[in-house]
């Protein structure tokens, strides 16, 4: 059975699918948000909140299938060095996306997709006003 397994294909085949699902998410580790357009980031975001999930864990293999996936070494390395130490102590939710205005050519409603800066833990409350 087919039960919640629809794809947005993007006019394109599965390996261009890939290929642009996997640029997006390594654009997005080397430059720490990306512009494009709301369902571009709507399927990327998933993507790169699974390979923050799977580089928290570390190690050897971790490093390969994040290197496969990316296609850049680069990328995995800055996924694993400055990605993942700025997500400490964070259960998910790495990635927002935060909607823009209209693409002035053809109208394409677009978005920024950004990883969620501060970390979880050092996030604190408001102190509490003094009573008198």
């Amino acid at each position: 059975m087919r039960h919640q397994k629809n794809n947005v294909k993007f006019g394109r085949s599965k390996a261009h699918r890939e290929a642009l699902v996997s640029m997006l998410v390594c654009g997005l580790v080397k430059q720490k948000s990306i512009r494009t357009t709301v369902r571009k980031a709507k399927v990327a975001a998933p993507v790169a909140e699974k390979l923050v999930t799977l580089a928290r864990k570390g190690g050897v293999p971790a490093r390969r299938r994040a290197a496969a996936f990316l296609g850049d070494e680069a990328a995995a390395k800055e996924l694993f060095e400055k990605v993942v130490p700025m997500m400490e102590g964070r259960n998910g939710g790495y990635t927002r996306i935060v909607k823009l205005a209209a693409r002035p050519g053809d109208g394409a409603p677009m978005a920024v997709l950004a990883w969620v800066d501060e970390p979880a833990a050092k996030k604190e409350s408001a102190p509490a006003p003094e009573a008198k």
